[in-house]
């Protein structure tokens, strides 16, 4: 066998031929790359207690240019429609027939359902409030906030949500303001912008622009309702009990001095216009307002509200505020003085007036009990510039005020009376306090009221130093309505 022979003999046995060299050189292909897992996708849902934002009706872009290009050119002048409201058949008639004429000269083409959202755009910027018209019109709603164009806010039965309506920009928001300010004579522009107002159904507003308000024009309208809520209503609703309604009309009638106290949204000034529909019709009323609520049914009643200066002068003619309004109603011969709220120094002229024959008067402070109350007033009364020392204030007050009923609104919403609290006099250097009534709830410990829904307004088991005074006006209360003696101990 030749050389040749036995090395191909030796490359077959050692795997060294030309096949096993190509084979060996070959790339050794790769794996296939794996195929990519699919992520399972899963819808995220919120967490619970997470704030979920609803979503928003949004005029489609066509329409809301429409909307603010028309809006003035179906006015023959800027405050024609200022007076208007929703539901005048005759009036809308009027304004949807000049915007088809606007319609047919333009040459607009426009389908159907674009014309009726257009329609009903028009008219809520005409003749109502934009895009919070249906929060307007909805009874069941109490309190309405705009914060910006594309934030709204509601509150019903006690509780705050964010609403699906959204004005279409600043400008809307603007529109909808001056609508709500121009009829009332006043101003919200630069110079001016913050303002207090109400609507023509006596729902209270509050109005601030930017720069002020970082987010857009602000809005806060606490609304009215159609028919005042009477005693029956707060009973039957749970913010009262009977006997208490009984005790508070002869403390009414009795020309006790009574301070309605309790936080923002409590229901003070629901309260306070129902213990005024206790004074007897044959005295003559003179209610003082920031911005006219009170709603009294008695025949005899002046009701004041405050003024603004007049545009274009110092800023202080034609200005009226609470203060003046005070002073002036007691040159008005009052039976009863019965003021929205005291803010500032009109609480010393109110304590005055109190002190000088003006009994049964009736008034609201922001507090958040009895014992805040007085030291609100006497903030208050400090602030009147008189450089009164606060002993002078104290005795002021407690010889003034007879009682304060402090009003809350509770952890579930609900609004109740929760403390009737009697003025007793002076300690030394401090008023004395003495709870009636305390709202408390079932296994409560501690003194105060309580916070929580599910309770019960009950007599402490002390009896008012005032209780002569009620059975002289002809009310000889049971003294069950008071509970058993010394229940809760002392309160404030």
């Amino acid at each position: 066998m030749s050389f040749l022979q036995r090395r191909n003999e030796l490359g077959k046995s050692n795997g060294n031929g030309a096949e096993a060299v190509a084979e060996r050189s070959a790339p050794v292909p790769l794996a296939p790359p794996p195929m990519p897992i699919k992520a399972e996708v899963k819808e995220e849902k919120p967490r619970e207690g997470a704030y979920v934002v609803p979503s928003k009706l949004h005029t489609s872009p066509k329409i809301a240019q429409l909307r603010k290009q028309f809006r003035t050119k179906l006015l023959a002048t800027p405050d024609e429609a200022d007076h208007w409201e929703r539901g005048d058949l005759e009036k809308e008639q009027m304004l949807i027939g000049r915007l088809k004429t606007i319609i047919q000269k333009a040459g607009l083409q426009l389908s159907a359902s674009e014309i009726d959202e257009l329609k009903e755009a028009l008219l809520n910027d005409l003749m109502g409030f934009g895009a919070i018209e249906p929060l307007i019109r909805n009874k069941s709603v109490s309190e309405v906030m705009v914060t910006g164009a594309d934030m709204i806010f509601a509150e019903q039965k006690g509780k705050l949500a964010e609403c699906e309506y959204v004005f279409d920009d600043e400008d809307h928001v603007q529109w909808t303001a001056q609508r709500i300010i121009r009829p009332l004579g006043r101003s919200f522009d630069r110079n001016n912008p913050m303002v207090d107002g109400r609507l023509p159904d006596g729902s209270r507003v509050h109005l601030v622009m930017p720069p002020s308000a970082l987010k857009g024009t602000t809005m806060t309208i606490r609304k009215f309702p159609a028919k005042p809520l009477g005693v029956d209503d707060l009973i039957r609703f749970g913010s009262i009990t009977k006997d208490v309604a009984t005790f508070l009309e002869a403390c009414i009638v009795a020309r006790l001095n009574i301070v309605v106290s309790g936080g923002t949204g409590s229901g003070k000034t629901t309260l306070l216009n129902v213990l005024s529909s206790f004074i007897p019709e044959d005295e003559r009323i003179v209610t003082i307002e920031d911005a006219a609520e009170i709603q009294l049914t008695q025949r005899h009643v002046v009701s004041l509200e405050t003024t603004p200066p007049v545009e274009g002068g110092d800023g202080l003619t034609g200005r009226l505020i609470i203060r003046d309004l005070v002073k002036g109603a007691l040159r008005m011969r009052p039976d009863r003085i019965v003021v929205g709220e005291v803010r500032g120094g009109e609480a010393l002229d109110m304590l005055q007036a109190m002190n000088t024959g003006h009994d049964g008067s009736l008034t609201t402070v922001h507090s958040n009990s009895s014992r805040d109350a007085i030291a609100r007033l006497e903030t208050l009364c400090l602030m009147a510039g008189m450089d009164l020392p606060i002993m002078v204030v104290r005795s002021q007050i407690a010889a003034a005020v007879d009682m304060f009923v402090q009003q809350s609104r509770l952890k579930d919403g609900s609004r109740k009376v929760v403390q009737i609290s009697e003025i007793q006099g002076m300690e030394g250097e401090n008023i004395t306090l003495q709870d009636i009534f305390l709202y408390r709830t079932p296994g409560m410990t501690g003194q105060g009221y309580s916070h929580a829904g599910g309770g019960t307004l009950e007599g402490t088991g002390f009896r008012p130093n005032f209780e002569d005074r009620l059975k002289e006006a002809g009310f000889k209360l049971p003294a069950n309505i008071f509970g058993g003696a010394g229940k809760f101990g002392r309160g404030a």
